[in-house]
């Protein structure tokens, strides 16, 4: 299903003075002496590209500048996440000192929004994140009953004892579960139901958030403290196992690594991913076994997201030029640090309106040179140089 677009207000981006950037070779060129609609556009990703470990790399505001000067659309789109877009937004403008608005970025878990609508009432389990963030940004997504594992947790510490070195953590932010002997009744009729598994961003307890995750997987009908008789049997489809009525289960974000202040790349969530299919696989038998780890996953590279990306930029470009706009967009310059999920998402990605998506890889965060593994159109030394790049393919 194609994704929509998220139901916010849409503001024109602002207008700022130009104070330095000016790409090489090009002269300044003027609102009033450019009358013409860019047919060109950018995507940023944020972590590596123009933020390292929330510095702002040199030339990265000034090309953001630049770009919001000239009236060139743009958009941020990130596999990070864990506050609201309008929260991070706002801590972008702040850092780059570029005024920004909400509809310039997509997160990982941005996409997730259409998905309110359908759970509204039901009860989601969101995993990850610092305290309960991501429990309140699916909130103002539309999701009415939230729970994450710390809820679970304080509610019956039974269920993963070891997190009792977190226990002053959990208190900071947990809500009490009404009747706590739900998480470990035997009837399902009885116990705790969870009705979908969002993990929304990097997972802080692993083995709490694993342990909780298996047992939902492994239940009756998704209530926890059951198990489900249909789990191993071979003359069902996956050997039985997500066959008896269990939650789907939904990744924001593939990435296994990513640039943070350490001058190596650290595990992401794409990490707790794979350590929660290796768990998964040692229980089941695994894919050896004919048995997989049914989920969906959004996020750079995946399809679904860079349709969500241009749609919003399609349609923060008609706004910007007062909807009146026949030249269509040709081309999408995605500027990269992540061969695995920048570069790859962009060499894949097929418009279904026709515009052709061009890979940019900068070398200021996960790559660290040599022969990538999905070759980009092009290498850069950082942003600025890449938007350089981009705007003289363009002819601008």
């Amino acid at each position: 299903m194609r994704p929509q677009f998220l139901h916010r207000s849409l503001g024109l981006l602002q207008r700022v003075p130009n104070r330095s950037f000016v790409p090489t070779g090009l002269g300044r060129r003027s609102l009033s002496s450019s009358p013409r609609v860019p047919d060109f556009a950018f995507a940023f990703d944020i972590d590596g590209v123009l933020l390292r470990s929330s510095k702002p790399i040199p030339g990265a505001a000034d090309s953001l500048r630049y770009l919001k000067e000239q009236n060139i659309p743009f958009i941020l789109l990130t596999n990070g996440g864990g506050k609201h877009e309008t929260e991070r937004v706002a801590e972008l403008s702040e850092k780059l000192e570029v005024p920004l608005d909400p509809s310039v970025i997509i997160q990982s878990h941005s996409p997730f929004a259409e998905l309110a609508g359908a759970l509204e009432n039901k009860r989601v389990l969101i995993v990850g994140g610092d305290g309960d963030r991501c429990r309140q940004v699916a909130e103002r997504y539309g999701f009415k009953n939230v729970i994450t594992p710390g809820d679970i947790f304080m509610a019956n510490p039974g269920i993963w004892p070891v997190s009792k070195v977190f226990r002053s953590y959990y208190e900071q932010f947990a809500r009490p579960i009404q009747n706590p002997n739900q998480i470990d009744a035997q009837d399902p009729s009885r116990g705790l139901k969870i009705d979908a598994v969002f993990v929304y961003n990097d997972p802080r307890d692993w083995g709490l958030d694993a342990q909780v995750i298996m047992d939902v997987l492994l239940s009756s009908e998704g209530v926890l403290g059951t198990i489900s008789e249909k789990n191993g049997q071979p003359n069902l489809p996956n050997k039985g196992y997500q066959q008896d009525g269990q939650p789907p289960l939904y990744f924001s974000n593939p990435d296994l690594w990513w640039a943070a202040a350490y001058p190596l790349p650290r595990l992401g969530q794409g990490g707790f991913r794979e350590a929660l299919e290796g768990v998964w696989a040692a229980t089941t038998g695994g894919p050896s076994k004919g048995v997989e780890l049914k989920k969906n996953i959004a996020g750079k590279p995946y399809q679904a997201t860079y349709e969500f990306a241009e749609h919003q930029l399609m349609r923060n470009r008609s706004q910007a030029f007062g909807g009146a706009i026949t030249q269509p967009l040709r081309n999408v310059y995605m500027i990269g640090d992540n061969p695995a999920s920048d570069i790859c998402g962009a060499n894949t990605f097929r418009s279904i309106h026709g515009s052709e998506w061009h890979s940019i890889l900068v070398r200021t965060g996960v790559y660290r040179g040599g022969e990538p593994a999905w070759v980009p159109s092009t290498i850069a030394d950082d942003v600025q140089k890449a938007v350089e790049w981009g705007l003289k393919s363009s002819k601008w």
